[in-house]
């Protein structure tokens, strides 16, 4: 009698996972087919599956309406139960690329799990995935087969995702068109400075101190001293704590410095002696980035209201007034006129030039302090028109940027050169080299052309986020670390 009893628990154990399992797979496949144009748009905007988004947004609803219908019926149950438990390890893994290994986050997946964020996305597949071994389990009473079968379907799931992975990411990164001239022991390593998290960014550089603004304490600034010895912290008083500010930004240019956010339409100024701020500017634009050309005039990036596009523009405060001057001439559409011609804004003040490098081609704008355009560079990249993949989310009414060919990452500017760091390969490069060095590029303003290339040495295993050329110094952040190497005499001056 208790043997009867312990099989029927089983049993019901059996057919409650079953249950929770079709109810998971049709309420997801049906989400999906009602909703197809979106699930599409997601799995084509993923850093892991978008080369294989078409054939993948197919195969994934018939292979949950498949193994559901295994699930219904008792003899074909216990394949329906791997199948499931592959399904959701392969999931998982994904979750777990996404989380931990890629240069972006996508919009996570629709139906069921709608609601969820990828972290709770992860808890909730293993969660299904215990499920799944419960329930093999509980079908046998020599469980060593199981075993040894789920662990060979744990290993082909994860494999297979990391596959999918490894060959999108090397087509993102190799492009065998173009060569770089690389220039080897260019710069001598003056030190590093260990920070506190990786929320820092570099806020401005004076003769003495390198002052860097934190994401996650906004009114509060670093100031390390540029022989990296000493170090002190500031807190910045502002006149109204209540503007609904979601990520300032401050620029320290002595005697004064700026904080702006470019969600609320305000700019606060003041000086360095005593780093109180007061409104520069308010209600005048919206803006994605600025810099501080001098203490009454702001450059900034930003979008006309009308057409949508984005523009160049510069703030200038007389007296009491503030005008914004915004030119057309300078950004050039490709696609969209929005994602298509976002990048890096930059200000030379040795030259008095704006100089503006795209993201997504080998491209960058040169204007003057009046916004004149002078000429548009090329970098050595083969990419001159923007791959990137724009998604439209019909049920948001939004428009969102996935994934894309990043040709230029971030960028400094001092007198005729511009520094480009790029983690595209060229010709005869090894992708090693990208976990303990970053690729700069030099480009001659003076001339137009490109010079040559070096490796930005730091940490293994980390991304140089952002650097700044003074003079013959580079001063750069790595993931929680400052940097600053010094550009040898005999390629300072070329």
């Amino acid at each position: 009698m208790g043997i009867n009893i312990d099989i029927k628990k089983k049993k019901l154990i059996v057919y409650f996972i079953c249950y929770l399992y079709i109810v998971l797979f049709v309420y997801a496949s049906v989400s999906k087919i009602l909703e197809f144009q979106d699930f599409q748009t997601q799995l084509g905007q993923s850093p892991v599956l978008g080369a294989f988004a078409v054939p993948i947004s197919y195969g994934i609803i018939l292979i949950e309406m498949m193994v559901s219908m295994l699930l219904i019926f008792e003899k074909s149950r216990v394949v329906g139960l791997y199948l499931s438990f592959l399904l959701m390890v392969m999931f998982t893994a994904y979750i777990v690329i996404i989380l931990n290994f890629t240069s972006f986050t996508p919009c996570s997946c629709g139906g069921v799990l709608e609601d969820l964020g990828w972290t709770e996305h992860l808890i909730f597949n293993v969660v299904f995935i215990l499920l799944a071994i419960l329930a093999l389990v509980s079908l046998v009473d020599n469980i060593r087969p199981i075993i040894f079968k789920i662990t060979g379907l744990f290993l082909f799931g994860i494999s297979l995702v990391a596959v999918l992975y490894g060959l999108s990411e090397k087509e993102i990164k190799r492009n065998n068109a173009f060569q770089r001239k690389y220039i080897p022991h260019r710069l001598e390593e003056l030190g590093s400075f260990p920070l506190e998290s990786n929320a820092f960014y570099i806020a401005g550089i004076d003769d003495q101190n390198i002052y860097l603004g934190n994401y996650n304490a906004p009114l509060y600034l670093k100031v390390i001293r540029r022989d990296l010895r000493a170090s002190e912290l500031i807190k910045i008083e502002i006149e109204n704590y209540n503007l609904p500010f979601k990520r300032i930004k401050i620029h320290v240019q002595i005697p004064y410095f700026f904080i702006g956010d470019g969600t609320v339409p305000v700019l606060l100024r003041g000086k360095t002696s005593d780093w109180k701020g007061e409104v520069f500017s308010k209600g005048e634009a919206y803006f994605y980035d600025f810099q501080v050309l001098d203490s009454n005039q702001i450059l900034i990036s930003t979008t006309r209201t009308k057409s949508q596009a984005n523009v160049l523009g510069i703030l200038r405060k007389r007296n009491n007034t503030v005008d914004l001057i915004l030119s057309d001439s300078i950004l050039k559409s490709q696609i969209d006129g929005t994602f298509d011609t976002d990048g890096d804004l930059l200000w030379n003040a040795p030259m008095n030039q704006m100089v503006f490098v795209y993201y997504y081609r080998n491209q960058f704008e040169v204007a003057n302090k009046r916004l004149s355009f002078l000429f548009t560079g090329k970098t050595i990249d083969t990419i001159s028109r923007a791959q990137i993949d724009v998604g439209y989310y019909k049920k948001e009414n939004v428009y969102k940027l996935g994934k894309s060919t990043l040709v230029n990452k971030t960028s400094s500017v001092w007198g005729n050169h511009l520094y480009i760091n790029s983690e595209r390969l060229g010709k005869y490069e090894n992708e090693k080299v990208l976990k303990s060095a970053g690729i700069i590029d030099v480009y001659d303003l003076n001339r137009k052309e490109y010079r040559h290339s070096f490796y930005f040495y730091h940490q293994r295993d980390q991304k140089l986020k952002e650097f700044r050329v003074i003079k013959d110094t580079i001063i750069a952040i790595v993931e929680d670390q400052l940097w600053v190497q010094k550009i040898k005499p005999e390629y300072f001056a070329d």
